[in-house]
């Protein structure tokens, strides 16, 4: 949740943001229109508490002085009516404000550049170059089917299109990729976590999946359950509605889900092969902090996952993700594009990104800070998606008879 104090304090620099973020005007307005509407009947209210006090004290000092009090009593009775509705209009007002407020993105951090979609995002590094062939190289999908490791035809006639059915050595590399994953984080310092893959409406709300993005998660019928998108709910989660001492501070975990997601606005993108999937296997990084602790958070899983695909042998670049191309609670995203000659492109693999207390204001996560309790900051990351990680693999270690290298760190997984 944004911190609406800042209409109040810096609302240039607020309204500036959240246009940066594609808000539309028109919400900008009902969300400031209603903040100082709701200001307004809290001051009301206010006006009538203050009168009830008042009229109270002097209530008593009459009855003390033995004086005639039924006009008084009258009078406060009134009051003490109209203060009642005053308080239901402040409550009515509350909820409208939340209401809207809830659909609002976060505000991006300043070194965060403008622009209007992916095309405006600044490449700020290059990891390894990108491999080279002395023959055309194939895609993932015509080389798994070839081998035997990726059927798609089975997985649609199971599920539909965007499944697949991994086999044979497709099947044990994905897992080798998992357990590898795992065991790089963890010496990193991520502890592993196994979460539920079915959450409740209060845990998708505080992460900001819900009540924006319903139409992208799959719900069980009948039920207050849906399966995630991404173990970053579950995981950040843990702690909602918890105080943290500061000295357990940061808390670093990883956790290995399996990821479901309608794709609702995906049509006619990607449709062939694994690339995006309703149901995917993800390595997750997550972070709980102080906010004096993200920015060097950040950096800390962009290493990690940066690192990780190093190991593997992967080209891939950094890309500092615009405003306009930032996800609903990220202040800051760093991209990791891997290189897939198949298709002759960098293509996203890991999204790192800070959150700062947005995700923590939603989910009540706190820490005591001294005498008092403050807001943490939520960070996550991909670490990383595994099919892609497979999808590269097979592109980047790909042989001119069809076959695939196995990348020397993951034989002893296999």
């Amino acid at each position: 949740m944004i911190n609406l104090k800042l209409l109040d304090t810096r609302y240039d620099e607020f309204v500036k943001k959240l246009q940066g973020k594609n808000v539309k005007p028109e919400v900008l307005n009902e969300l400031l229109t209603t903040f100082n509407e709701l200001k307004a009947k809290r001051q009301a209210l206010e006006n009538f508490q203050a009168i009830q006090n008042a009229k109270s004290k002097e209530l008593g000092i009459k009855a003390r002085n033995g004086e005639n009090t039924d006009e008084l009593k009258n009078e406060l009775n009134l009051n003490k009516a109209a203060m009642g509705d005053a308080s239901e209009i402040v409550r009515t007002y509350e909820e409208k404000l939340e209401n809207i407020a809830s659909c609002v993105p976060n505000i991006t951090d300043d070194d965060v550049p403008f622009g209007a979609d992916e095309n405006d995002n600044v490449c700020v590094k290059t990891v390894l170059e990108p491999t080279k062939f002395d023959f055309t190289p194939k895609e993932h999908y015509e080389l798994g089917e070839n081998l035997g490791w990726l059927d798609f035809e089975r997985g649609v006639k199971l599920s539909g299109s965007r499944f697949c059915v991994l086999k044979g050595m497709g099947a044990r590399l994905s897992r080798a990729l998992v357990n590898y994953m795992i065991d790089f984080n963890n010496a990193r310092g991520f502890e592993l976590v196994n979460v539920p893959f079915l959450v409740n409406a209060n845990t998708l709300y505080g992460t900001g999946q819900l009540p924006k993005f319903e139409d992208d998660l799959y719900k069980a019928q009948g039920e207050d359950l849906y399966l995630i998108p991404t173990s970053e709910v579950p995981v950040t989660n843990l702690y909602n509605n918890e105080i943290l001492p500061v000295e357990n501070l940061p808390i670093k975990m990883t956790c290995c889900s399996a990821c479901f997601r309608k794709e609702a606005g995906s049509a006619g993108r990607d449709t062939r092969g694994m690339i995006r999937q309703h149901q995917f296997e993800k390595v997750e990084l997550v972070a709980i902090t102080t906010p004096e602790q993200s920015a060097q958070m950040l950096d800390e899983m962009v290493a990690c996952a940066s690192d990780l695909l190093t190991s593997l042998g992967l080209p891939h670049r950094h890309m500092l993700l615009c405003s306009g191309d930032l996800g609903f609670s990220a202040a800051k995203t760093i991209d990791l594009e891997v290189w897939l000659p198949g298709q002759n492109k960098y293509r996203e693999i890991s999204s790192v990104s800070n959150t700062r207390d947005f995700q923590a204001r939603r989910a009540k996560i706190r820490y005591k800070d001294g005498k008092k309790n403050a807001l943490v900051n939520t960070l996550n990351g991909s670490s990383l998606a595994v099919g892609r990680t497979l999808i590269a693999i097979m592109e980047n270690y790909q042989k001119v008879d069809g076959s695939i290298e196995i990348p020397e760190v993951l034989k002893r997984y296999m």
